[in-house]
């Protein structure tokens, strides 16, 4: 397992945005990078530079995303019909912790992941732990009856930080969410901007 969820914001700096959109990012009153030279001006960055920074800022957005399962989702988006970083969206987003995050039953991509892993979720009424799970159309997400109490996801859905996209429908009385279908990169409501058209020829070079 990563271990990037222990210095989360640290990514905010480096890549200079506040990229899930939270109020408390340092970004928002840190705009310099990280470390000791963070201050510095910044130097143009190489075509290659930029490819790898748009891979590491949309691999960095799914919360604890490892290299390997990232470059797996890519070559699965690859295989498909279609346009590649459309697919990779696409399977990005039917992830059952994106589903968890996205129908807003808690706050952060980094919540989504452990609340999926410590059993507070059903899919179609049984119960699914790992937050890599792919969803397909018209499967429902519930959290579980003893879960729906919790701080966490009281918080969550009462926070106006973002709305439910239109690729999934939310009954928060019965706290279920139906996946729709597979949404287009348009339609994804990221708080910054996502080049997965980068991330395709950084793995293609």
């Amino acid at each position: 397992m990563s271990k990037r969820h222990s210095a989360k914001y640290k990514l905010d700096r480096r890549m200079g945005e506040n990229i899930w959109g939270r109020p408390k990012s340092p970004i928002n009153t840190r705009s310099y990078g990280p470390g000791q030279h963070g201050q510095r001006r910044k130097q143009k960055i190489s075509d290659f530079g930029l490819q790898l920074r748009a891979k590491q800022k949309l691999k960095g957005y799914y919360g604890n995303l490892t290299e390997k399962q990232f470059s797996r989702t890519y070559d699965e988006a690859s295989r498909r019909k279609g346009n590649t970083s459309e697919n990779l969206i696409a399977l990005l987003e039917s992830r059952l912790d994106a589903i968890v995050y996205r129908a807003k039953f808690v706050p952060t991509p980094f919540a989504a992941r452990q609340f999926v892993n410590h059993g507070h979720v059903l899919v179609n009424g049984k119960r699914v732990n790992i937050p890599s799970y792919r969803c397909k159309a018209e499967d429902v997400v519930t959290v579980r009856e003893r879960s729906r109490n919790m701080a966490l996801v009281l918080e969550a859905l009462q926070s106006a930080e973002r709305e439910t996209p239109d690729y999934i429908e939310v009954d928060t009385k019965a706290m279920t969410a139906r996946y729709i279908r597979l949404p287009e990169l348009s339609e994804v409501p990221y708080p910054v901007k996502m080049e997965p058209n980068l991330v395709v020829e950084f793995y293609a070079s």
